[in-house]
């Protein structure tokens, strides 16, 4: 006998019980966008590779080491699995011309794929929710968008997820710092591992989001781009730290934090716990104002953020968060020719009224139907048989004891069944 085929490594499966939890996860996110005024959209999986290699950086992790590439066998066309959404959201944006209409607040959600070494939290194929603006060149943007962050971790009942907040500044005052980068790296090349020296000439502000523990002493000595930071810059800096202030939203600035990705300028930020293992942070972003020219676009400013859903859920669950999940209300129960008529329609009407129903199908006497029934988790059987379904009427049955006498069951009309089990849960949240 042949083995059966596995999933592919990094890339799981989400199966019933923990998928209707990352349902009641999804709904809590999308009210949340809603109520920032955020407008979703959506954005394809595969993308062109030089979409990535020109927004994010050919000199980084993801592009290097970590994105699903491949040619397309029919039109020889380079294509990348989508390793984050950043890019993809420009590249819509461009392409639709969204950013001429007026100031655009959006997000998606759905997987990302990069070739990571899987562990707690971080997978091959993984989903984020991202959040874009763009339009707006002010810190109140930025300081909005770090205050959302701090309303969903409220709202998911999360606690212990701190702040850690930095500015890139812009482009010109990079290329100083990284002029004096690579002339304090040079003295310690021998020191350097493998991955350090490949990008001393190439990207060395990348060199101190190195996680070798070898490198830590080095890079806590290195220079600091503040020193560099022309009056705009820090203004805008300290325009986000003033509305975070003034919110009551403490903060750490970390001078070190630069972020994976080289589109970013000004703010970064990142949302970290010690919950999860190695890989803290749940939530990262920041602006990056060049990159809607960079990929062809008008200049436009932008500022955004992506947090992983798997290590949101696990960190629900690791809090003993359980979010309600949404049952069954009704499970129906039938036997006989004229029941099993009525039976359906019986099932569609509760549903019209908001009612859910698990519809008993294939053979069963009401024995063994019942057990199901008790087994499915609904407050309340219906039952119809033919004596029922000849006078219009169903057995109501409740299931849990819920403010009423378990097991107690009683007539009630094809007409009124609707009514009764909705007064029933109404006396239940009374009681």
């Amino acid at each position: 006998m042949s083995q059966h085929i596995q999933s592919v490594r990094g890339m799981n499966d989400i199966l019933p019980g923990e998928a209707e939890f990352w349902d009641v996860f999804e709904e809590t996110v999308r009210s949340w966008l809603k109520s920032y005024g955020y407008r979703p959209i959506r954005l394809p999986i595969v993308e062109p590779t030089p979409l990535f290699k020109r927004a994010i950086g050919e000199v980084t992790d993801i592009v290097e080491k970590e994105m699903y590439s491949f040619v397309d066998s029919l039109n020889g066309e380079p294509l990348t699995l989508r390793p984050e959404g950043t890019a993809g959201c420009v590249r819509a944006l461009i392409q639709h011309k969204l950013a001429a209409q007026q100031p655009q607040r959006l997000y998606y959600q759905g997987q990302m794929f990069r070739h990571e070494r899987p562990q707690k939290g971080r997978y091959r194929q993984f989903n984020q929710v991202g959040v874009e603006s763009f339009g707006f060149s002010g810190p109140d943007i930025d300081a909005e968008q770090i205050l959302m962050g701090a309303r969903l971790w409220a709202d998911l009942g999360l606690d212990g997820i701190k702040l850690q907040l930095n500015t890139l500044g812009q482009p010109e005052e990079r290329a100083n710092h990284r002029a004096e980068l690579i002339a304090y790296f040079e003295k310690y090349a021998d020191v350097l591992d493998e991955d350090a020296r490949r990008r001393l000439y190439t990207n060395p502000l990348r060199i101190l989001d190195s996680k070798n523990p070898a490198l830590q002493e080095l890079i806590v000595m290195a220079p600091l781009l503040t020193n560099h930071l022309g009056s705009d810059s820090m203004a805008h800096f300290e325009g986000v730290q003033q509305v975070l202030r003034d919110a009551g939203q403490p903060f750490e600035i970390n001078r070190r934090l630069v972020r994976g990705l080289d589109y970013y300028n000004l703010t970064v930020f990142e949302w970290v716990t010690d919950r999860l293992g190695a890989q803290g942070t749940v939530c990262a972003g920041g602006r990056y104002d060049g990159l809607v020219e960079q990929l062809g676009g008008k200049s436009t400013p932008a500022c955004g953020f992506a947090m992983g859903v798997e290590r949101l859920v696990a960190l629900i669950r690791e809090s003993g968060g359980e979010p309600a999940l949404e049952g069954i209300d009704v499970y129906l129960v039938h036997q006989g020719e004229a029941a099993s008529r009525l039976a359906p329609r019986v099932a569609e009407g509760l549903r019209d009224q908001g009612i859910n129903v698990l519809f008993h199908c294939g053979d069963g006497g009401f024995k063994s139907q019942m057990k199901k029934a008790d087994a499915s988790g609904a407050a309340f059987a219906v039952i119809i048989g033919d004596d029922e379904a000849n006078a219009g009427q169903v057995m109501l049955k409740p299931l849990r004891a819920n403010g009423e006498v378990q097991n107690e069951q009683r007539r009630v009309g094809v007409d009124s069944i609707a009514d009764e089990i909705m007064n029933s849960f109404l006396d239940w949240e009374e009681a």
